[in-house]
């Protein structure tokens, strides 16, 4: 019995995704690894005939087939423990019980060797015939959900529920099943595979896990394939970038009749995102598609007291990292607006101070759709009758793209979601054929020590 969809070669052409930014002013997005946007500026990208003939033959090598029976034969296991992962919280910074555990499940699954990092990232390697080139497979470890929220999977037919069980559990079970599927073939590659779990990518962890790996001194590696995301048509291959900020703005306080005069970090605040919101909005309104956002306010004690603090958390966002600089740009000269026009209205007392802390740095950038490793992703896609579309995305691949690393990250498959809510969920419908696909782009990335 095939394992397989009958290849499909098609006239394939990959077009970006369609834009899910929300506008100015609007919440922020639901889940960093869906925020998808589009550019009029991208031109079509197609595969090329020779990385179509690559993958075909490679996916008609024996042993290659025995590998996709395998991770068919792997389905129960991998649905096991797909669930008692996801059971194992890993809220953010607070990664290292699930990180202790999927290292010793890359150790049984036959990895030449495994180590945590100074981060708390969990690598596994498997050595090639041939070595000199490292192929790396991510998926991340943690969470959104804070400490004490309920994970349990609920199971309502065969759909399964529980926060994170998509984004990204499923992630970590896609490459640990390739690891059990190569090992249990004996599928040898000419260069070597890393099989990486990485810390942070959630968040505030801002790429913490990604930005060590890619640090100078760190492991080599040479293409990255992060699993993340939903099914098997979209392979993002470009970075969107972002800038978050935490301003907090503070004075003296006191009575609100008796302190009358003093300065009101609340009405700088507001003078300061008014001035960003006037220039910011114009700005917006053209050029690479940029956005910006106040996600959170804060500040106060009662209605009847100046403030001695007022914050906001600012998220900006852009498809280009020369437009990400020049909002920023904009942002830092309007709070430093605000702050003085508010000073030189205060009438007693010491001047209002601010500082502005940088919470999320995510770089921006694009590996070019002619590069082997995008080409093989989407011929792999298309081998399993999917027509591929190139998007963009915040995801762990966004430091190694910025870096010019090759690089793409492809979705978990099955169908799914409810990501960042309590509701997530993911259903097993097809899932294998995401397993057989990323296991066919790492040995076609890595080379088949075949003959």
């Amino acid at each position: 019995m095939t394992t397989l969809f009958p290849p499909r070669w098609l006239p394939i052409t990959a077009f970006l995704m369609a834009a899910a930014l929300f506008t100015a002013g609007c919440a922020g997005d639901a889940a960093d690894d869906a925020t998808t946007a589009a550019s009029s500026a991208d031109a079509p990208a197609t595969i090329e005939p020779q990385y179509i003939d690559e993958v075909d033959a490679l996916a008609e090598v024996p042993i290659v087939q025995q590998a996709f029976d395998e991770i068919v034969a792997l389905e129960p296991r991998t649905q096991e423990e797909l669930i008692m992962l996801t059971e194992i919280p890993a809220p953010p910074f607070m990664e290292d019980e699930r990180a202790a555990t999927y290292r010793e499940m890359l150790q049984a699954a036959g990895a030449d060797s495994t180590w945590t990092d100074a981060e708390g990232n969990v690598l596994a390697l498997r050595r090639g015939q041939s070595g000199g080139r490292t192929v790396a497979l991510g998926a991340h470890l943690d969470t959104v959900f804070p400490e004490g929220t309920d994970v349990t999977v609920e199971a309502r037919g065969d759909t399964l529920y529980a926060p994170g069980i998509g984004d990204d559990a499923r992630g970590l079970m896609v490459i640990l099943t390739v690891l059990r599927a190569l090992e249990a073939t004996d599928l040898q590659t000419e260069g070597d595979l890393l099989f990486i779990g990485t810390v942070g990518e959630e968040g505030l962890g801002d790429l913490r896990g990604v930005k060590h790996l890619f640090r100078e001194g760190g492991p080599p590696i040479d293409s990255w394939i992060a699993v993340d995301g939903g099914g098997m048509g979209r392979i993002i291959h470009r970075a969107l970038g972002s800038h978050r900020y935490r301003v907090t703005m503070k004075g003296p306080g006191g009575h609100s009749w008796g302190a009358f005069g003093a300065g009101n970090p609340h009405h700088a605040l507001g003078r300061a995102i008014t001035h960003f919101t006037d220039a910011a909005d114009p700005f917006t309104q053209e050029g690479a598609r940029t956005s910006y956002n106040v996600g959170r306010i804060g500040g106060g004690t009662s209605v009847n007291s100046i403030p001695f603090e007022s914050w906001m958390e600012v998220d900006m966002r852009s498809i280009s990292p020369e437009r990400l600089d020049a909002i920023d740009a904009l942002f830092q000269d309007a709070m430093q607006r605000g702050l003085e026009e508010q000073n030189e209205l205060t009438r007693e007392g010491a001047p209002l101070t601010m500082d502005v802390e940088m919470i999320g740095d995510r770089p921006s950038g694009a590996i070019d759709p002619a590069t082997p490793l995008v080409q093989r992703a989407m011929a792999t896609t298309a081998y399993f009758d999917t027509e591929p579309s190139l998007g963009i995305s915040s995801t762990d691949s966004n430091t190694p793209i910025a870096k010019g690393i090759p690089a793409v990250t492809i979705g978990r498959g099955g169908d799914g979601g409810g990501a960042h809510s309590l509701d997530e969920w993911w259903l097993n419908k097809d899932g294998h054929l995401a397993i057989q696909r990323a296991l066919l782009l790492a040995v076609s990335e890595a080379g088949w020590a075949g003959s």
